[in-house]
């Protein structure tokens, strides 16, 4: 039972911690970028990365080891809607963080990555998605542990 609290706990934690991180990009993520600008996203996309390997991995163990049993959530169309809006957001962060990562070279020569307007929206765009679709998932749970989509 503890070890069940224990890894929600994680579980939650880690959700807003890549909810947190997201917004810090977006908020960060200017036409014109600062150094401190474009090192502040390089670090919340890395904690924004690692948080959502977390949420994964807890989530896993939650399905598998905690909760109402794996068969449960297997059957229950509205888990597979919660897993695929959970890979999509995650294919969509692919562009932004490979960015992001391209960045560093410059970043460790005290230079600030310049971008071009469409790269910039495009970039902003991304990000905004991403938190829309991150801050469903908890809808979808929410109606999930209330018997939606269970036979």
């Amino acid at each position: 039972m503890l070890n069940s609290a224990i890894v929600a706990y994680f579980h939650y934690i880690a959700f807003m911690l890549a909810i947190a991180a997201l917004v810090v990009e977006r908020i960060s993520l200017r036409e014109r970028l600062s150094f401190e600008e474009a090192q502040r996203i390089v670090i919340a996309d890395s904690v924004y990365g690692l948080s959502a390997i977390v949420v994964l991995v807890t989530g896993i163990w939650r399905v598998l080891y905690f909760g109402k049993g794996a068969a449960y959530y297997m059957n229950n169309p509205i888990f597979w809607t919660k897993i695929g809006l959970f890979l999509f957001v995650g294919a969509l962060s692919i562009y932004p963080t490979i960015t992001f990562i391209l960045w560093i070279k410059e970043l460790r020569e005290s230079a600030a990555p310049v971008l071009s307007r469409v790269k910039f929206k495009v970039l902003s765009t991304l990000v905004s998605v991403e938190i829309v679709g991150f801050l469903l998932i908890p809808l979808f749970a929410s109606l999930m542990a209330r018997g939606f989509g269970s036979r």
